[in-house]
C-alpha cells in the first residue's frame, strides 16, 4: 500500500516513515509542508494520507478540504494536538476519517492506518479470501488450500495489492508506483521477477490448480478470480 505522510517536524516524519515502511511494509512519500502535500495528493494515487494539522504554507485543515473538494475519497488520518470536542467535530465534518492526538503511541498509529486502508478497500475484516487463497492482512500471512505459503515482503505486498482489486489489470509501472517510494528508481524487470516467484510459490501450494495470478501480455497482471470465485471478506 502507498501512503502520503504530510508532517513538517523532521524527526517525527523520519520516525513515522521508517515505522510505516519497516512494519506494514508500506511505500511512503513525505511532504514537509501543506503545499507540497497538496501537490503530491493531487497528482498521485494513495491508499492513505497521514496529515498533521500544524503545517507551514498550507495548514492541514485547509489541505484536507482541498482533497475532499476534488472528490478524492482517500482515507485521511489526522495528527493533531487539539483534543477539544469542537475541534474534532470540525475535522470530521471536513472529511477526516480518523485522528490521533499528540503525543500518540506508534503501535496505535500502525493499527489505525491498517484499519483505514482495509475499510478504504471495502474490507473491514483483515482476512481476504479468493480461489482457495487466504490473506491475513493483519498478520501478513498467506495460506492456500490450508497450506501456509512463505513469501518475501515484496511478494506479499504484491499479492495483497492484487487481492484488494480483483479482476483489475495492473501494469508493471502501476505496481511499482504502489510498492515503492516516490524516488525509487523504476525497473520493470524487478516486478517481473517478483511476480514470477510469487506465482510459483502459490501454485506449489495447490498443484494442478488454475493460476491465482494472470499475466496479460503487454498489459500487466491481475488476480485470476472467476465469476463463481468472488472475493469474500471473512
Amino acid at each position: 500500500m502507498r501512503v502520503l505522510l504530510v508532517e513538517d517536524e523532521v524527526r517525527l516524519a523520519d520516525n513515522l516513515a521508517a515505522a510505516l515502511r519497516d512494519g506494514p511494509g508500506f511505500a511512503v512519500d513525505c511532504a514537509p509542508d501543506g503545499q507540497a502535500g497538496d501537490d503530491l495528493a493531487g497528482n498521485r494515487c494513495y491508499d492513505l494520507i497521514v496529515l498533521d494539522l500544524m503545517l507551514p504554507k498550507l495548514d492541514g485543515l485547509s489541505l484536507l478540504r482541498r482533497i475532499r473538494a476534488r472528490e478524492d475519497v482517500t482515507p485521511v488520518l489526522i495528527l493533531t494536538a487539539k483534543e477539544g470536542k469542537d475541534a474534532i467535530v470540525q475535522l470530521l465534518n471536513a472529511g477526516a476519517d480518523d485522528y490521533l492526538a499528540k503525543p500518540f503511541d506508534l503501535g496505535e498509529l500502525m493499527a489505525r492506518a491498517k484499519a483505514l486502508i482495509r475499510r478504504g478497500k471495502g474490507a473491514a475484516h483483515p482476512v481476504l479470501a479468493a480461489s482457495g487463497l487466504e490473506v491475513n492482512t493483519l498478520e501478513q500471512t498467506v495460506r492456500r488450500n490450508g497450506v501456509t505459503v512463505d513469501l518475501s515482503p515484496t511478494e506479499y505486498r504484491i499479492l495483497e495489492y492484487l487481492i484488494h482489486h480483483p479482476r483489475r489489470i495492473f501494469s508493471k509501472r502501476e505496481l511499482l508506483e504502489h510498492l515503492y517510494d516516490y524516488n525509487w528508481e523504476h525497473h520493470s524487470n524487478v516486478i517481473e521477477a517478483h511476480v514470477s516467484n510469487l506465482r510459483k510459490r502459490l501454485d506449489a501450494a495447490l498443484p494442478g490448480a488454475e493460476p491465482v495470478i494472470e499475466t496479460l501480455r503487454g498489459r500487466g497482471y491481475r488476480m485470476a478470480v472467476g465469476a463463481e470465485q468472488t472475493i469474500a471478506h471473512k
